[in-house]
């Protein structure tokens, strides 16, 4: 018996969802309905559903947030990191709205409003997949390239970042550093700044890490944890322990940056 959660903020699309559901796949159980995002992650995270049907535009975190989200966590908790990531289907009422993206990154989803037919072949996909599915670390990592890959595709492009304005605060008092682009090692999420490091100095911003990733070269800079992006030329060496832990030694920096598993498959030797 297998079991679904939907994410849809508006009522009277969920119940629809969930009644064409019940004709198309009657042996589905429906254990939660929520209506935003980070209720999608929390309830996904305490029910352990098997398929998860997000929908794009939803308030405080939308679809694909929600989804990156996700598979973060379940890599990362000991309670789901042996079961497979749940099975996602975006739902979205703009058939503009990265389409392309999703055929790319074979990830499947349907239109509102749902329609049997459309909803007949999701079903179907769906059944082979949960047949062949397992917990095994190489499918997971391709569950979240494909996701991350969709939220970078998904999102609106903006400008590459060559300054960054940052505040420094000294005895002196508090100053706007301009810090060219390419003398930053790392960014590191702390509380509501977000921590700017150089080769021998600290800074602080309040740009959110999501929208500081849209604006960042994503050939340059690698996020390496839910709050760790690296210059990835800063990267001296890289180490992986008994426990397939992994960390990173930076070339101008005397810290060591942990990976954590969903990023991980990042290091591996050519």
């Amino acid at each position: 018996m297998y079991k679904a959660l939907i994410a849809e903020d508006e009522p009277l699309l969920a119940e629809s969802l969930k009644r064409e559901l019940n004709r198309a796949w009657p042996e589905l159980t429906i254990v939660a309905n929520v209506g935003d995002g980070t209720s999608a992650v929390n309830q996904s995270m305490t029910l352990m559903p098997d398929v998860i049907f997000l929908d794009i535009q939803m308030p405080v975190m939308s679809g694909l947030e929600a989804a990156s989200s996700l598979a973060y966590m379940w890599a990362e908790s000991a309670d789901t990191a042996a079961k497979p990531l749940p099975l996602i289907v975006f739902v979205t009422a703009y058939d503009e709205y990265a389409l392309a993206a999703f055929d790319t990154q074979a990830v499947d989803y349907i239109l509102k409003p749902v329609r049997a037919d459309r909803l007949a072949k999701t079903v179907a996909r769906l059944k082979a997949r949960l047949k062949d599915r397992t917990a095994s670390a190489q499918d997971f990592d391709a569950t979240a390239e494909q996701l991350r890959n969709l939220l970078i595709a998904a999102s609106p492009q903006q400008t590459r970042l060559t300054i960054i304005q940052a505040s420094k605060t000294s005895s002196q008092g508090s100053t706007i550093a301009m810090i060219p682009i390419e003398d930053v090692v790392y960014f590191e999420a702390a509380d509501k700044y977000i921590r700017v490091l150089t080769k021998d100095q600290e800074y602080l911003i309040r740009t959110p890490l999501k929208d500081l990733l849209a604006q960042l070269d994503s050939n340059v800079f690698w996020q390496v944890h839910r709050g760790t992006v690296v210059r990835v030329a800063s990267i001296a060496s890289v180490h992986r322990d008994e426990s397939f832990k992994v960390t990173l030694k930076l070339r101008n920096r005397p810290e060591t940056l942990a990976v954590s598993r969903l990023y991980g498959h990042l290091f591996k030797a050519m």
